[in-house]
C-alpha cells in the first residue's frame, strides 16, 4: 500500500499543472523544427515518424539510375534515328521465268519436278508433235509444187513471145470481118425499117376502116330504133283502123330491115377490128424484125469492137511478155514465201520441246503427262538464284535515301543473320499510282494517307549462301544508313 502511495505521489510530481481556467492561452510564436527534408522534428520525448514511399533513399537511387538509363538508350535511338531509316514493309523480290508453250498440243513427257533445280537449256517437257509434222510436211509439199510453178511461168515467157506475133495478124484480120458484117447488117436493118413503115400504114387504114364501120353501125342503130319504135305506133293504129294493114306490114319490114343493117355493121366492124389487129400484129412481127436487124447491128458493132479489142489486145505483146516475166518473178518470190514456210514450221515443231529459259529451281509445276496444254498458257515457273529486295517506304522517309547508300537487311527467316546490301533505285512513282485501279483524289472527301515508295535493294557479293535460302515474298526488314 505504501509503495501504491508512493508511486501515484511520484506521477503527480511529473505530470505538468492543470492551466487554470480563468488563466487566458497564449499562442506560441515559436516557429517548429523541421529537417533538410522539410518534415518537422519530433521532440526527443516523442516517437519518430515513417518517411514517404518516394522519400526513401533506395527509391530515389533506383529512379535516378532508370532515368540514367532512359537517356543513354533516348539518345542512341535518337542518333540511330538520326543516321538511319528502316521499314516492316519489305519483301524479298526477284525474277520468276514463266515457261508456258509456243504451240498447242498434248503433253507427252514431264522430265522436271516441283523445286528441282535445273540450268538453262534443259528439257523440261515434251509435247506431241505428229500435228506439227504432218504440217511440216505439207509445208514441203507447197514448196515443191511453188518450184513447179516457177518453171512453168520460165516456160509461159517463151511461150508467150511465140503467140503474140500470131494473135496480132489474127486480130487484124477479125476487124475486117467484123466490119464487113456490120455493114451487112446495117443494110439488112434499113429494109425491115421500111416494111415496118408500110406495116403502121397498114394499121392506119384499119383503123379508119374500123371509124367508119361504127359510124355506120351508129347511123344504123340509129334507123333500127326508129323503126322498131314505128312499129308499136302502126299497130295501135291498125287496131283503131286508122292505118292500112299494108302501112304496118311495110313498118314492120322496115324495122327488120333496119335491125339487119345494125347486124351487118356490126359485123362491119368486127372485120374491120379484125384487120386492124392483124395489121398490129404484122407491124409487131415487122417491129420485131426490125429489133432483130437492129440487134445484128449492135452485135455487128460489138464484134467489130471485140476485134479491135484483140487487135489492141495482140498489139500489147511487148506488155504480155513483160506480165510473163514478172509472173515468173513472182513465182520466184512465192519460192521464198513458201520456204519460210517451211522454217515456220520447223520452229514450230522444235516448240515441241520446252527447254529451260533460265538457270534456277522449278517452281509451282502445273503440267502433268496427257494434258491438252494451249499457247501461253503457264506450265511451271523457272525462280534463278538472283534476289534482292523491294522495301516500300514512306514518302517522308524518301529524301534521306540515296543509290549507293549501305543497308543492313535482316529476314524474318533467320533473325540472327544481318545480310550487308546496298540501295540499288528508288522507283518513279509511288505503289498506289501503278496499282490496278488507282486512287481518284478528286472524286468525294478526301483524306491524305501517306503514301510508300518502293526502293530496290541489292546484296552485296558473298551474302546469299545454300544455307540461307532466300525466296521471293520473305519478309524482311532493311535498315539504310545514310549518314
Amino acid at each position: 500500500m505504501a509503495d501504491e502511495a508512493d508511486n501515484q505521489a511520484n506521477n503527480g510530481a511529473n505530470e505538468p499543472p492543470a492551466p487554470d481556467a480563468n488563466e487566458q492561452t497564449q499562442p506560441d510564436s515559436t516557429p517548429p523544427l523541421v529537417d533538410e527534408y522539410g518534415e518537422p522534428l519530433a521532440d526527443e520525448h516523442e516517437h519518430p515518424r515513417k518517411r514517404k514511399f518516394y522519400r526513401r533513399p533506395g527509391v530515389l537511387i533506383g529512379a535516378a539510375i532508370a532515368l540514367l538509363v532512359i537517356l543513354f538508350l533516348g539518345g542512341r535511338y535518337w542518333l540511330y534515328a538520326r543516321s538511319h531509316e528502316t521499314t516492316d514493309d519489305a519483301f524479298i523480290d526477284g525474277h520468276i521465268v514463266q515457261v508456258s508453250p509456243k504451240v498447242s498440243g498434248y503433253v507427252t513427257k514431264v522430265y522436271v519436278t516441283d523445286n528441282q533445280t535445273v540450268k538453262v537449256g534443259d528439257l523440261l517437257a515434251e509435247l506431241d508433235a505428229r500435228d506439227l509434222e504432218a504440217k511440216l510436211d505439207q509445208a514441203k509439199a507447197a514448196l515443191n509444187a511453188g518450184l513447179a510453178q516457177h518453171k512453168q511461168a520460165e516456160t509461159q515467157v517463151s511461150l508467150t513471145r511465140v503467140t503474140t506475133r500470131a494473135n496480132v495478124r489474127q486480130a487484124a484480120a477479125g476487124v475486117q470481118q467484123a466490119r464487113a458484117n456490120e455493114r451487112g447488117a446495117r443494110a439488112g436493118a434499113a429494109s425491115e425499117r421500111s416494111r415496118t413503115t408500110q406495116a403502121g400504114a397498114g394499121i392506119g387504114a384499119a383503123e379508119s376502116n374500123v371509124q367508119q364501120a361504127r359510124a355506120q353501125l351508129a347511123a344504123a342503130e340509129a334507123e333500127a330504133a326508129r323503126a322498131n319504135a314505128d312499129v308499136p305506133r302502126y299497130q295501135a293504129l291498125f287496131e283503131k283502123d286508122e292505118v292500112s294493114r299494108q302501112r304496118l306490114d311495110q313498118a314492120i319490114a322496115t324495122a327488120r330491115t333496119a335491125n339487119a343493117q345494125v347486124e351487118a355493121a356490126r359485123e362491119r366492124i368486127a372485120v374491120a377490128e379484125a384487120q386492124t389487129s392483124e395489121a398490129r400484129a404484122a407491124t409487131s412481127a415487122q417491129a420485131s424484125t426490125a429489133q432483130r436487124a437492129q440487134t445484128q447491128v449492135s452485135a455487128a458493132q460489138a464484134q467489130i469492137n471485140e476485134a479491135l479489142g484483140r487487135l489492141s489486145q495482140a498489139n500489147t505483146a511487148p506488155q504480155q511478155v513483160a506480165v510473163s516475166e514478172a509472173q515468173a518473178a513472182s513465182a520466184g518470190a512465192n519460192i521464198q514465201q513458201l520456204q519460210a514456210a517451211v522454217d515456220q514450221a520447223e520452229l514450230e515443231l522444235s516448240y515441241a520441246k520446252i527447254y529451260a529459259p533460265e538457270t534456277g529451281r522449278v517452281t509451282r509445276k502445273a503440267v502433268e503427262v496427257g494434258a491438252l496444254v494451249q499457247v501461253g498458257q503457264p506450265l511451271m515457273a523457272v525462280v534463278p538464284g538472283e534476289v534482292w529486295v523491294t522495301a516500300n517506304f514512306k514518302e517522308s522517309q524518301i529524301g534521306n535515301i540515296k543509290p549507293g547508300q549501305p543497308v543492313d537487311v535482316t529476314v524474318d527467316a533467320y533473325p540472327d543473320r544481318i545480310f550487308k546490301a546496298h540501295v540499288d533505285s528508288i522507283q518513279a512513282g509511288t505503289g498506289s499510282r501503278f496499282s490496278l485501279i488507282p486512287p481518284e483524289n478528286a472524286t468525294g472527301s478526301y483524306v491524305k494517307v501517306v503514301q510508300r515508295v518502293p526502293v530496290k535493294i541489292v546484296f552485296e557479293q558473298n551474302q546469299i549462301d545454300s544455307q540461307h535460302l532466300l525466296a521471293p515474298g520473305m519478309s524482311a526488314v532493311p535498315e539504310v544508313k545514310f549518314k
